[in-house]
């Protein structure tokens, strides 16, 4: 049977795949935590985050237009005629861009700058738009072809990479960015997440709930319900890498940034739990075993070291590990330590069998002082 995989970004059970992944300079991560996780997150509520994430920046850089006297009663359309100067024209009626933006802190004051600067070309663009409205609105209903989106002109281009490039934006460098439209934007993620999987088979359980008001009064209308949450408590595989000259390559110039960026994403990769679910399932547990490589070249996933189910054994966890190590000293041994620059695992409970002693890390900050110093090299 093939182990059960937990989908983040989904919410819920789907199936595992395999992913290879092959880059230069990488720190990798591995570990094995018991977890409880539970049923999918409404679509209704995804697409409500969806869109605050595209309204966050024009939001943000609008209160600074206001806080700086603009009429407040413009500054969202000044806003909006100003993004689609550059090039991404948001909708009229909902304010929100075609796809998600991701842009660092500082790109929303150099909107509000780019904004203010150019605020009576912009108003007097917003005016004529609006004119142009009211024309159609009054005139016969016909089919016309549709009007092609706005190009940037030469100098709205060099404005948009200014304050759009994102070098200072460390989420933006480990995750990336694709604008299918303009490519210009587009950056190359320095990390590669996969999917926690359990180590052994999994069957979900189910929780059945209600919802109801039992003090309504009888003639006010409402919504009552049944149903069920599926859950599985597991023991799950995590592995993540991050590619630290493409970090650097993202974030060109500030040394300090990404050795700042790469801790961060050390310790959140060892805290991340999922936030679905926790009021009815409290799934706070933390990883039993972490192990972590520093490599020159190249990356290893240690899926296969579940493909058969871990079973009968009396502690899961301890039997989990041991796989974990065992699977990866079988690679160590067959493909060489030529591109391993360091390896450090560490354990809650005991030392795993198998790994040398000078490889063994007694504590958690101890373990990422190693990788880290290592990275340095």
């Amino acid at each position: 049977m093939r182990p059960a995989t937990w989908c983040r970004r989904r919410g819920q059970i789907v199936s595992r795949s395999h992913c290879r992944a092959c880059s230069h300079h990488r720190a990798t991560t591995a570990c094995a935590s018991a977890n409880t996780r539970s049923g999918s997150a409404s679509a209704r509520t995804a697409r409500r985050a969806t869109e605050g994430h595209r309204r966050c920046a024009a939001d943000a850089a609008a209160t600074l237009l206001a806080s700086r006297g603009r009429d407040k009663e413009q500054v969202l359309e000044v806003f909006q005629a100003g993004l689609e100067e550059i090039g991404f024209a948001a909708h009229t009626a909902t304010g929100l861009t075609k796809y998600l933006l991701y842009v660092g802190k500082p790109a929303q004051n150099l909107l509000a700058d780019y904004c203010d600067e150019w605020w009576d070309d912009l108003a007097k663009t917003v005016a004529e738009a609006k004119k142009r409205k009211e024309k159609q609105d009054k005139a016969p209903r016909k089919t016309t072809a549709k009007t092609p989106a706005k190009k940037p002109t030469k100098q709205a281009q060099e404005q948009a990479k200014r304050i759009l490039h994102g070098t200072r934006a460390a989420d933006i460098a480990m995750f990336g960015r694709m604008i299918a439209d303009n490519t210009d934007f587009n950056v190359n993620a320095a990390s590669q997440v996969a999917h926690a999987l359990s180590t052994h088979a999994v069957v979900n359980e189910f929780d059945y709930y209600t919802a109801l008001d039992d003090l309504r009064p009888d003639a006010e209308p409402a919504a009552d319900m049944i149903g069920t949450v599926d859950f599985n408590a597991a023991c799950f595989y995590r592995y993540a890498n991050l590619d630290l000259e493409q970090l650097a390559t993202n974030l060109p110039g500030d040394p300090d940034l990404v050795a700042r960026s790469a801790r961060a994403w050390l310790y959140a990769f060892i805290h991340a739990v999922p936030g679905g679910k926790q009021n009815s399932m409290a799934a706070r547990t933390m990883p039993q075993t972490l192990l972590g490589v520093v490599r020159e070249t190249g990356a290893w996933n240690l899926a296969n070291a579940f493909l058969s189910p871990v079973t009968d054994v009396p502690d899961l966890m301890a039997a989990s590990t041991q796989r974990l190590v065992d699977h990866f000293q079988q690679l160590r041994s067959f493909y060489g330590e030529t591109q391993l620059r360091h390896t450090t695992i560490a354990s809650v409970d005991s030392d795993p069998a198998g790994m040398p002693e000078n490889e063994i890390a007694p504590t958690l900050d101890d373990f990422v002082s190693r990788l880290l110093t290592a990275t340095k090299g």
